[in-house]
């Protein structure tokens, strides 16, 4: 192994859900997921809020991001697709494996490698 370079970077943000959109915009650039931004709202919003099955939960959602109804519906199904939402007693939710609390801060460590040798 060679030289490693480790680099710190901190980055505030102003509430939970901005640190949650930070946080799954991350994932999808390094998982090159491709998210569009409405998609890594929705899921920011659902890992904060803790599913987006409940009307008040979706209405919340459009309210807040100028979003719809069947945009919401649309998004679910894709990101069910991909895995990044299950369903679990019947609500939506973020899967478990990626949900995280978004109230106090996060600390990343990644580590990128190149496997040319």
């Amino acid at each position: 192994m060679g030289v490693v370079i480790l680099q710190k970077i901190r980055k505030h943000q102003k509430d939970e859900y901005a640190l949650a959109e930070k946080y799954y915009g991350i994932l999808s650039v390094l998982n090159n997921l491709k998210l569009t931004e409405r998609e890594i709202q929705l899921v920011a919003y659902t890992a904060v809020k803790g599913n987006i099955t409940l009307a008040n939960a979706r209405d919340g959602f459009c309210r807040k991001y100028g979003s719809s109804f069947p945009t919401i519906h649309n998004i679910i199904s894709k990101l069910k697709k991909k895995g990044i939402f299950v369903k679990e007693n019947g609500r939506v939710k973020v899967n478990p494996q990626i949900l995280l609390e978004f109230n106090n801060g996060i600390v990343l460590e990644i580590h990128l490698e190149n496997d040319e040798k």
